[in-house]
């Protein structure tokens, strides 16, 4: 009799990103392109993280606009609902209660060394509040809910990843193993698309209009802020991010939209001006966009659909959310429902 052929689970990856405004170009070439060839190798849980938005004030119309464009988006950039799981955090109730319990398993000291809190408490010095404080103990329960074992992390979310595999040692330490310790999912990474204002910052979307490209920006909006792009004195194009930050991201930017070598895109430009990169630069950013763009207008006049992914998400995001919570629970010693 032939032996069973033992089925090899996909590993599961969790990524989170917030309706807080439009994702940027920078956010498309780092990773977002990369997320829909992801659900063929891993079993892939992609979630709006509206709970974290609030540790900033919202605009409560804005909030539920930009929550359901950011859905869109995710549609439109090619992730398909059949294959991964897309869902409001706020839809899946069990997030909220596994940061209670997390909260009582971190130091307060642990919190107090996070740098974001610091830099996010500069920026908001008139609401400075718990949530806050304490938003990486949610990130880790967003995570362990669904026993993850990849998170993809930038350079900026390494602390928070760092922190989520102390809280689970911790909980394992002392229940026994309850969660998936994660690992940092590190993929081959676009270029890193830096700020057009000042080429030295990574591009933000909280930063000013025209220092970042947002991908529901119009043609004509891309070329404007194309054209003030700061670039140096000089008129020689070539890829030195030392001495030339701001020619060298327009190339990397290029080069990332094109697939073209840095070489072969800094010969075509031997003998033009900045001004003709910066057109170039432009045509590739609309080319690229312009489907997506047309795509997410065609999910967000379909209301009717929307809703059912984001009912349908939550409900199989809840079903594997229960499960971690309520075993969490019953090793604290909670009597059973």
């Amino acid at each position: 009799m032939e032996p069973t052929a033992t089925v090899q689970r996909k590993k599961r990856i969790l990524s989170g990103i917030q309706p807080s405004g439009t994702p940027t170009l920078g956010n498309y070439i780092g990773a977002m392109r990369n997320w829909k060839m992801l659900a063929d190798e891993y079993d892939c849980f992609y979630m709006i993280a509206d709970l974290h938005t609030i540790t900033v004030r919202q605009e409560p119309a804005k909030l539920r606009a930009q929550s359901t464009q950011m859905l869109a988006l995710l549609l439109a950039i090619g992730l398909d609902p059949e294959q991964n799981v897309l869902f409001f955090q706020s839809h899946v109730h069990q997030h909220a209660e596994m940061a209670w319990l997390l909260n009582c398993f971190t130091y307060m000291g642990e919190m107090s060394r996070m740098t974001q809190f610091k830099d996010k408490s500069a920026k908001h010095a008139d609401n400075i509040n718990c949530g806050l404080f304490t938003y990486p103990v949610l990130m880790a329960g967003d995570i362990l809910l669904y026993q993850a074992d990849l998170v993809p992390v930038g350079a900026d979310q390494t602390q928070h990843l760092e922190i989520c595999r102390d809280i689970a040692n911790r909980f394992n330490g002392l229940y026994s193993n309850v969660f998936t310790i994660p690992e940092g999912y590190y993929p081959k990474l676009g270029a890193r698309v830096m700020s057009l204002q000042e080429p030295t910052r990574k591009m933000s979307k909280s930063d000013p209009d025209d220092s970042f490209i947002g991908l529901l920006d119009t043609p004509d909006v891309v070329r404007r802020k194309m054209r003030r792009a700061v670039t140096d004195s000089e008129t020689e194009i070539r890829y030195d991010p030392e001495n030339k930050p701001g020619v060298s991201n327009l190339l990397s930017i290029y080069c990332a939209l094109t697939g073209e070598s840095m070489d072969n895109v800094v010969a075509s430009f031997s003998s033009k001006g900045y001004g003709d990169l910066k057109n170039a630069v432009a045509d590739v950013i609309i080319d690229t966009l312009s489907p997506i763009q047309t795509e997410f207008h065609r999910y967000m006049a379909d209301k009717s659909y929307l809703e059912s992914v984001w009912r349908t998400g939550a409900e199989r995001a809840s079903r594997i959310a229960e499960r971690t919570l309520s075993k969490a629970m019953k090793k604290i010693g909670f009597v059973a429902k």
